[in-house]
């Protein structure tokens, strides 16, 4: 059986790292290390503005042009139920969701502390009530990213057990096999290049965000 590239390199790469980032802010959320927990947000951060550039700048499939859920997408799918060869329009709307839940997730958490020890950098330039929303946001976010990744779970064994279709090999080789894809469906590379630039660009930016542009809140003792 044939197999054609359809995810490139730095999807399989952010796919697996924003799992294991995830995991990680819950496990040093749950044990206090708050440390920790504020650089694997940066990093969190990180990739979901790195999945928004690539969504630009990447490959065919990675595109966001590409599968945007649009509701001609949507129509189509639910009656006819092709697969495209990248991700369909559910998946397409999980897609979406989970960017913005994590998004907001590592964004609020720049803006709030812990009340003992450590805080966001920008924490201090918000009025008291946009902290409070900050606060909220945060401090149930991850709740609302834990059902989404069930349905996301739910939805990859439903495709196994039911379609007969491997969701996890695919995005692990970037491969799908000629009974899934066609050949015109298949990338030529990866892009590696555009991939670097993009990486290191963000990093950057990142950096820029949380370190160079972080304001310095004057603090006095009473």
């Amino acid at each position: 059986m044939k197999q054609y590239l359809i995810w490139d390199l730095p999807i399989r790469l952010f796919h697996w790292l924003l799992v294991g980032t995830l995991l990680a802010l819950w496990y040093t959320s749950e044990n206090g290390l708050i440390e920790n927990h504020i650089k694997c947000g940066y990093f969190a951060l990180s990739l979901i503005v790195f999945r928004i550039v690539w969504g630009v700048v990447g490959t065919r499939h990675a595109k966001f042009t590409a599968f945007f859920p649009t509701p001609s997408r949507l129509k189509k799918f639910l009656i006819d139920k092709r697969e495209p060869p990248g991700h369909n329009p559910l998946g397409a709307l999980m897609i979406i969701l989970m960017l913005v839940l994590i998004g907001l997730q590592a964004t609020s958490g720049l803006f709030i502390d812990d009340d003992i020890f450590s805080s966001g950098p920008y924490y201090g330039v918000l009025s008291s009530e946009l902290e409070k929303i900050m606060n909220t946001i945060h401090h149930n976010g991850f709740d609302f990213i834990l059902i989404a990744s069930a349905i996301h779970i739910a939805a990859i064994a439903y495709y196994r057990v039911v379609k007969k279709r491997d969701l996890i090999k695919p995005m692990l080789t970037g491969k799908k096999p000629d009974n899934d894809v066609n050949e015109k469906d298949g990338i030529a590379h990866s892009k590696i290049i555009t991939f670097i630039v993009a990486a290191t660009a963000v990093g950057f930016f990142i950096y820029w965000l949380v370190v160079l542009n972080a304001p310095v809140i004057e603090e006095f003792y009473y």
